[in-house]
């Protein structure tokens, strides 16, 4: 979010935490128990990073793109205590007001740059994350500049050896804008992919968010989608994602564009 763009900042707190929302629109939910997840992508990407990394409480390196109320930093540091994580979010005024409503956990090794993503991903070390996160929004959308394939061809190069590139796109039925994204991951060099979401925003029913998932060594679909039933909300996984996106072409900085908006601002992403 670039300093012009700043919008008024709530923090709502109900009996499991406080929600952050940003110009009307819920942005992220920090619970009291970190292990409570009540945004269901957010749970969609920590399933993610447990299942396809070393499994907790293994430390690995992840850097998030968007850091807003810093939930899944949090939960990290929860479940593998000591892990080192850079976020890249720039809106320090945000960083500071969330920070306060809700501190961050004594011993965190989490490090807020207040750059944005595709900024600070041009000053990170190749190979220096077992995961990139992506996780920004402005005014309910993806900013354009993170899902172009310049960006991604960097992310991939942030990643190690067998890491894990997790973004949450959200998109109207159709998933069209969703499709370039993975179109540009596999050309980045991260030819594995899926798709998770809710059942009704996975079958086209209706505007939402969808975690893209791309690897480089491969992704072991099966499992994942029986962690994901587990889970309580109505969850699928596509692993076809190579046929599926067949014809779609990457996002470049010469047509970058934000994702579709919601049809209802403010109220698509509340719990």
């Amino acid at each position: 979010m670039e300093p012009d763009d700043l919008e008024a900042v709530e923090f709502v707190r109900d009996e499991s935490g406080v929600s952050v929302v940003v110009g009307g629109h819920p942005q992220s939910h920090v619970p009291d128990d970190p292990e409570f997840l009540a945004f269901e992508y957010i749970a969609h990407l920590a399933a993610c990073l447990d299942l396809l990394l070393p499994p907790p409480p293994q430390r690995v390196a992840v850097t998030h793109v968007g850091g807003a109320g810093l939930t899944l930093a949090r939960y990290l540091a929860h479940v593998r205590p000591g892990s080192p994580q850079i976020v890249l979010e720039p809106d320090a005024a945000l960083t500071e007001a969330v920070r306060r409503a809700a501190p961050l956990p004594r011993g965190h090794r989490i490090r807020v740059r207040p750059t944005t993503g595709e900024e600070g991903i041009l000053a990170l070390r190749p190979a220096s994350a077992d995961a990139v996160v992506l996780d920004a929004f402005v005014g309910g959308r993806v900013p354009a500049a993170v899902t172009t394939l310049e960006f991604l061809t960097t992310a991939a190069q942030v990643l190690s050896p067998g890491g894990v590139f997790l973004a949450n796109i959200t998109d109207e039925p159709g998933l069209r804008y969703v499709a370039r994204v993975a179109a540009g991951l596999s050309e980045a060099g991260l030819p594995h992919r899926a798709l998770i979401a809710t059942h009704d925003v996975l079958k086209g029913r209706r505007h939402g968010n969808v975690v893209l998932v791309g690897s480089a060594t491969g992704i072991d679909t099966v499992e994942l989608d029986r962690r994901l039933r587990r889970l309580p909300f109505p969850t699928g996984i596509r692993s076809d994602v190579g046929r599926w996106a067949r014809g779609a072409r990457p996002l470049t900085a010469a047509d970058a564009r934000p994702s579709p908006p919601a049809p209802d601002p403010g109220r698509w992403r509340v719990r």
